[in-house]
């Protein structure tokens, strides 16, 4: 075999071996719609009609399968909050900040089996390995990007001297310019943004909250307001 058929057939399984993978991913994630994050490689494969070990091929554990699936649904809320973010003009903070929360709910509402798996109920027996961290830090990263543009924080009560510590290694970590009070306020936030998502999506609200856009819109001009931003 000349070199440029090598790289043909090299070519040909790398790309069959990629199609492959997105389609076991795609069988899951229907798996996941229907019986949530307790996923089972048999029965995986049973829904593509293939045989179990053959599915090893590319997953060699559930373990693995799950976190391949982690990390796309992190990847793409992250992208999903980062392209409407960059959709708002630049000198327009709140805006910026709005939108990034609004597709936050968006993507959430869209995907509930897929943001389940990133926010519900811990799956018995996995670890998330430390190639989530990225991909699960985008979120908070661009919110508290936001924030450290603002022109100033309100004042609020001093920190504790250990939360001091904690920011102060968080920003470190990161290489970030934040001060210790920003980074407060983003954190906040971040959480609080999660918490109202994770009420809606969950049906916490359910029989409380019938207007659940405006209540989500009230809240988040709440937290801009405490990030201060104008």
């Amino acid at each position: 075999m000349c070199d440029t058929e090598a790289v043909s057939a090299s070519s040909l399984r790398a790309r069959v071996r990629s199609e492959m993978h997105q389609e076991i991913k795609e069988a899951a994630r229907r798996r996941l719609a229907t019986e949530g994050a307790n996923l089972s490689l048999r029965a995986v494969a049973r829904d593509m009609d293939i045989v179990a070990s053959a599915l090893y091929r590319y997953f060699p554990s559930r373990d693995a399968l799950l976190t391949a699936l982690i990390i796309d649904a992190y990847e793409a809320l992250g992208a999903a909050a980062a392209e409407a973010e960059a959709a708002v003009p630049r000198e327009d903070l709140r805006g910026r900040w709005l939108a990034s929360c609004h597709a936050v709910r968006s993507w959430a509402l869209a995907h509930p089996a897929e943001y389940g798996l990133l926010y519900g109920n811990p799956v018995p027996g996995y670890a998330a390995p430390p190639e989530t961290v990225g991909p699960a830090s985008k979120v908070i990263l661009l919110l508290a990007a936001i924030v450290g543009e603002a022109p100033d924080v309100p004042a609020g009560p001093p920190l504790p001297g250990p939360v001091r510590e904690d920011l102060r290694r968080l920003i470190e970590e990161q290489g970030g310019g934040l001060s210790e009070e920003r980074l407060d306020r983003a954190l906040l936030a971040w959480t609080h943004l999660f918490g109202q998502v994770n009420f809606e999506v969950f049906h916490r609200l359910d029989d409380m909250v019938q207007a659940r856009a405006e209540y989500f819109g009230h809240h988040l001009a709440l937290l801009a307001d405490l990030a201060g931003l104008p």
